[in-house]
């Protein structure tokens, strides 16, 4: 069993509209991270991570997720499958736990246009 108390999370500043608390272990299986977000990320395009799938679980807030394709509406419990090499952006004022399999490597999470 691991615990990583809060107050040992590493806080990155993603954007100007997003700051993530990663909650670092030395798993490679899988990481965990909450993101709050007030406006949209990325900023512009869209994010995707190459090797990892994620689910994320909106905690507080509402927004939207957002594909080239789509635009759905986010509201507290809802969860969404994002798969490896899947585009997506962030949208609103959300808070967000993220799951990551295999765990969050940030040379494998690039920004699009």
């Amino acid at each position: 069993m691991i615990i990583i108390s809060s107050s040992e999370t590493k806080k990155i500043q993603a954007s100007n509209s997003t700051a993530i608390w990663e909650f670092l272990t030395d798993d490679r299986d899988i990481s965990g991270a909450v993101a709050e977000i007030k406006g949209r990320y990325p900023e512009n395009g869209f994010a995707l991570n190459q090797k990892s799938k994620e689910i994320a679980f909106v905690i507080a807030g509402t927004g939207h997720v957002l594909t080239p394709k789509q635009r759905r509406l986010l509201k507290v419990g809802d969860l969404i499958f994002l798969d490896a090499g899947e585009s997506f952006a962030w949208e609103g004022t959300l808070t967000i736990f993220i799951a990551t399999s295999p765990a969050f490597d940030p040379k494998q999470h690039i920004l699009t246009s």
